[in-house]
């Protein structure tokens, strides 16, 4: 009896602690959107962000939810860096300053603008470049609140992680709103990181951009190089902020989405001669660093679908510029209803039985279930800071 009674407390103990564990209410909540490589905003993730946004509020059923409520970290890289950006920049009442169907349909209409073929300088290059002009004046247009207001750094409802590639360290170069918040050397307009990380060499010149302070320089080309899937350091990035997530100590404490964007260069990546053209090596290099990012997680959160999913087209590299908003629903659709692949363990993929737009939902349903995120929409204001002791 004694005996029985002692396995029946050990069992209530440990289904008290799985219980616990399964809990998502304390968890914190990242979202993660890859780069586009060298074809602008893509149908991937544009697709995944509306589908998920839409799923909030039917979950919800609150028509104004949106995806900056109920996560506490975006990062992004290149043009989903820019979306990233727009859904979470703050309008100046707390609230971002697009939803997700606004910031997809902007890029869309602009990304001509965003990505206009320079025609000197592929005379002179011999090759095509976009124009560094055309991209910086509708980034400007986008992060410029209507009373005039630059946006920077610091002015986003959700903290806000996004990489480049600095030239002059040699070493990448994330900007980040908890470094805004601590100096003003580490805070930048926000239209300046994003043409930043968009800076693609094949198409773009290195971008020289300088801290709101004038202390900090940076000469930056496109984050993908280094970070296209930009969910490690994200996840890093919360691991070791302690002032913006006291409660995390570990993995166990996450719930990670990662949207990836599909094959940049599809089939394409090498000609017949054999030869691969430049923008086919930064495309190879920016699969290659977006698909290790994704087996190093799948390993360090030993496999769990639920707390770290991973969305990725399968074989859909589709620029939405391509066939602007014409082609945009088609191609949405065709993502949502392919079925999800999974990095395995040791190496390779495989589909999974449910499709993009089911697992989504599923994860929608944990999101919901913790509520919106407690984090304050912004700890970053001018009262709250103070310089550091070396005055950076």
């Amino acid at each position: 009896m004694e005996l029985s009674n002692v396995t029946l407390d050990i069992f209530t103990k440990l289904e008290q602690k799985w219980l616990s564990h399964c809990q998502t209410t304390n968890k914190v909540r990242i979202l993660s959107i890859d780069g586009g490589g060298t074809t602008g905003i893509v149908a991937a993730s544009a697709a995944s962000l509306i589908h998920l946004e839409d799923q909030i509020r039917l979950k919800t059923g609150d028509p104004h939810a949106q995806i900056a409520d109920f996560f506490d970290m975006i990062a992004g890289t290149g043009v989903g860096a820019i979306t990233a950006a727009m859904i979470s920049a703050d309008d100046g009442t707390g609230h971002p300053l697009f939803t997700v169907r606004e910031a997809v349909k902007f890029i869309t209409q602009n990304n001509s603008k965003l990505f206009k073929v320079n025609k000197l300088a592929g005379v002179l290059h011999r090759q095509k470049r976009f124009s560094a002009k055309s991209m910086g004046k509708v980034l400007k247009e986008i992060f410029k609140r209507e009373d005039g207001t630059v946006l920077t750094l610091k002015d986003t409802c959700k903290p806000l992680l996004i990489p480049c590639f600095d030239l002059k360290t040699s070493a990448p170069f994330v900007f980040s709103r908890a470094d805004a918040a601590e100096s003003p050397s580490f805070n930048f307009e926000l239209w300046k990181v994003c043409r930043a990380t968009s800076a693609t060499p094949s198409l773009f010149k290195p971008f020289p951009l300088i801290s709101v302070d004038g202390k900090t320089s940076c000469a930056a080309v496109e984050g993908g190089l280094v970070m296209n899937n930009p969910t490690a350091a994200a996840i890093t990035h919360v691991l070791h902020n302690k002032r913006d997530f006291p409660s995390v100590n570990g993995l166990d404490d996450l719930l990670v989405l990662s949207l990836g964007n599909g094959p940049s260069c599809g089939r394409s990546k090498v000609r017949n001669n054999g030869e691969c053209s430049t923008s086919s090596v930064v495309d190879i290099v920016l699969d290659g660093v977006s698909e290790t990012v994704d087996q190093m997680l799948g390993n360090a959160f030993c496999w769990n679908r639920a707390d770290y999913v991973r969305i990725q087209a399968n074989g859909l590299g589709l620029g939405l510029g391509l066939g602007g908003e014409r082609m945009m629903r088609p191609r949405m659709e065709e993502v949502l209803n392919e079925r999800g692949v999974e990095s395995l363990p040791f190496g390779g993929k495989r589909l999974l039985t449910e499709t993009n737009g089911q697992r989504i939902d599923g994860f929608v349903q944990r999101l919901v279930a913790s509520g919106k995120t407690s984090l304050p929409p912004s700890p970053c204001k001018e009262s709250a800071v103070s310089p550091l002791p070396n005055g950076r």
